[in-house]
């Protein structure tokens, strides 16, 4: 039985915690799109498997769930980290597989929590 959007945005959350890139990838539509609006989005499993090894390489990264919604094919979340930065994060799940995700989150406020550099423009 495939999990609702819901469900598997709950493990997506347990496998983030663990810093699992290949279980997050796997939960994707092998041509899924990921936008971070404050990223280039990145297309297909692959890539997002290697999004996620680069970003859990820079940073020690905790989702915590304030809220987890469902509507259809979407999942909605919202999130803070230990640090207090917010987020949400929208995901559309067909087949049991994440076809689109997009999410929102202060990218300023998360390279200056975690000493990261700042590109300069």
């Amino acid at each position: 039985m495939r999990p609702t959007p819901k469900q598997l945005v709950a493990v997506w959350v347990e496998a983030f915690n663990r810093g699992d890139a290949a279980a997050l990838a796997a939960m994707y539509h092998v041509e899924a799109v990921n936008h971070q609006v404050t990223e280039t989005p990145v297309v297909g499993r692959p890539a997002i498997q290697a999004m996620f090894q680069r970003e859990f390489a820079a940073a020690k990264m905790v989702c915590l769930v304030e809220n987890l919604f469902e509507d259809g094919e979407w999942a909605i979340l919202e999130w803070q980290d230990p640090l207090g930065l917010r987020g949400c994060g929208f995901f559309r799940v067909v087949d049991g597989l994440i076809v689109f995700q997009r999410g929102y989150w202060d990218k300023l406020t998360f390279l200056r929590q975690h000493g990261l550099p700042i590109p300069r423009d």
